[in-house]
């Protein structure tokens, strides 16, 4: 038996051959650094624990970030428009802040270690928040319900509170998605066809946190008061963590395999070096390690691409390079480490494409719930009346009645025509999530001209809510949450499934990220709107008193971008090339 058909496992030499179907062939290991065994460790085992702890999570995030807009007009006396602006670089942030976590993650600690210690962040940052709006001398004082004032101490203690969640909820976001889909062997065909499954009930999960958050805590916000309403988040957060130290034992773990950036700077410098060498047609005389294992710790290997030529320049073997003794990384690289710089560069336009998207999807946090103040908040004919953020109950409702459709019915009837294991690419699935948006815009623009036609006709400019139903709301919100399954969802899938395995918590921040920017450029768009419509001291689109506005202009202007979207994103579609692995690995 040659040394390469055995490995170390506990202190003994085992055959390969002997556990083939006992452990995982994509570079995973259990808590305690040894291969995986596939019969104890991952799959629909452990992903419980991973399920409950995102419900959770998000059901805290969703609980605090859901109303707190009002909570800046109310409480901290922001107007209309710099409530907007702050809720939306405060949730651009969360999505940016896992760019440091992923990185953290990939390069050094690992997904689970990343995870816990962040956890810690952000209980810190809940704990905070809510003494923030419970103890006297540091909550906003009041003199009535809807009349409270805050100085500039108290209102910084709220956002220092809430920018450690932004910090803590960067080491959660990135990692957990992959993580649940870390269980799954990439190299077991029937494991891999679990994987898309996973991150469709991964998104339900969210949800499922997302629909108590939106109905239960808006109400306890409203009526209850702020204390109750971000304790209550609070002890979920702190459930989230004990439910995903819980499954410890099941998980399987990816080894961290170096700065990612530093091997992309790498190959970046190797090119520059070699700018004058000419590419071999035949891509074996490329260099490339001859073990099963990249060079990439715990990572396959990539297959060569024929797209950016140029970076092949850094693969390319010169004499001087001496192959047979130390290699000087910084001149020469593995085919596999040009293929994850190719890899990012062919992400970049797809995650470009979602920006739009997020800009969109950022309007049910902010102008959709200023939209349902000034409607009628009663239920039915009763005298019961729901929070106009309530409203948003209906955009996890239309995600959870849409992921098992999508799942169980939509998958295996497409699988029959395209052939796919997933019924559609994960391309096709975002452009359709992309097609749906527009009509969400449409809708609410629709809703906001009737709504103002009405305010004009019956002169309900200074009323504090005009009779027309909130509930009318409800379209609009459903219609994102069905764009939701497709686009957010393929983005989950399509980010991990086309990141090399060294850089899958990065490529899912770059896929979170896209939520960041489209919160900023909702807010550069709401700056620019508010200075252009407010010239010689007219009221502008987005005034105080939106009765007096057009917000029906700003959903419209959002719907046309999004038909600009996805045009772009259909010509990136064709153009796109999907990544190859080349063999498995102990």
């Amino acid at each position: 038996m040659g040394e390469d058909d055995v490995y170390t496992k506990d202190g003994r030499v085992v055959p390969i051959a002997e556990d083939d179907d006992v452990y995982t062939k994509d570079g995973t290991v259990d808590y305690k650094g040894n291969p995986a065994n596939k019969k104890v460790t991952g799959t629909w085992k452990a992903c419980p624990f991973i399920l409950g702890t995102e419900c959770c999570e998000r059901l805290a995030y969703y609980g605090m970030s859901s109303n707190l807009i009002t909570y800046f007009k109310g409480h901290l006396k922001q107007s209309s428009a710099k409530a907007a602006k702050s809720n939306s670089n405060w949730s651009g942030t969360c999505y940016l802040t896992p760019l440091l976590g992923a990185f953290l993650a990939d390069a050094y600690l690992g997904r689970y270690k990343t995870i816990a210690s962040f956890s810690i962040i952000y209980i810190i940052g809940m704990t905070l928040l809510t003494l923030s709006a419970s103890i006297p001398g540091m909550k906003p004082t009041c003199v009535s319900k809807d009349d409270c004032y805050a100085n500039s101490g108290q209102t910084a203690a709220c956002f220092i509170a809430l920018y450690l969640i932004a910090l803590g909820t960067g080491g959660i976001k990135p990692c957990v998605s992959s993580y649940g889909a870390d269980q799954f062997d990439d190299d077991d065909v029937v494991e891999k066809k679990h994987k898309g499954s996973f991150f469709n009930w991964f998104y339900f999960s969210i949800n499922v946190g997302a629909l108590i958050a939106s109905s239960v805590l808006v109400w306890v916000q409203m009526n209850e008061g702020w204390s109750w309403g971000f304790g209550i988040p609070a002890v979920a957060m702190a459930i989230a963590v004990v439910s995903f130290f819980s499954g410890t034992r099941l998980y399987r773990n990816q080894k961290p395999g170096g700065s990612p950036l530093t091997r992309i700077i790498q190959v970046l410098v190797a090119s520059v070096r070699k700018y004058k060498v000419i590419v071999p047609e035949d891509k074996s005389l490329l260099y490339e390690i001859a073990d099963a294992e990249s060079v990439i710790k715990g990572s396959r290997k990539l297959d060569h691409t024929n797209e950016f030529r140029f970076f092949d320049k850094a693969a390319v073997v010169e004499p001087t390079d001496h192959i047979k003794d130390s290699i000087d990384p910084w001149r020469l690289a593995t085919v596999t480490q040009v293929e994850e710089l190719k890899s990012i560069i062919r992400l970049l336009p797809v995650w470009a494409t979602g920006i739009i998207f997020a800009a969109v999807y950022n309007q049910m946090s902010n102008f959709f719930v200023l939209q349902g103040t000034l409607m009628d908040l009663h239920v039915g004919k009763s005298s019961f009346e729901i929070p106009a953020a309530s409203l948003s109950v209906f955009d996890p409702l239309s995600v959870i009645i849409w992921v098992p459709i999508y799942d169980q019915f939509i998958v295996p009837f497409a699988r029959k025509f395209t052939g796919h294991r997933n019924g559609l690419t994960t391309l096709q699935r975002m452009g359709i999530g992309l097609f749906i948006s527009i009509f969400s815009m449409v809708c609410a623009a629709i809703l906001e001209l009737i709504r103002l036609r009405s305010v004009k006709e019956n002169n309900y400019y200074d009323r504090e809510h005009m009779p027309m139903s909130v509930f009318w709301q409800s379209p609009q919100y459903f219609l994102i949450g069905a764009a939701e399954v497709f686009t957010f969802i393929g983005q989950l899938d399509f980010f991990y499934d086309q990141a090399p395995d060294a850089m899958r918590s990065l490529c899912s921040a770059l896929s979170l990220s896209t939520v960041a920017l489209g919160n900023y450029f909702n807010s550069l768009l709401v700056t620019i709107v508010t200075n252009v419509t407010t010239k010689n001291n007219k009221p502008g689109w987005i005034p105080d008193n939106l009765n007096y506005g057009h917000l029906d202009y700003f959903f419209w202007m959002l719907a046309v971008l999004s038909v600009l979207n996805l045009g772009a994103f259909l010509l990136i579609a064709q153009w796109y090339t999907y990544k190859k692995t080349v063999g498995s690995i102990r």
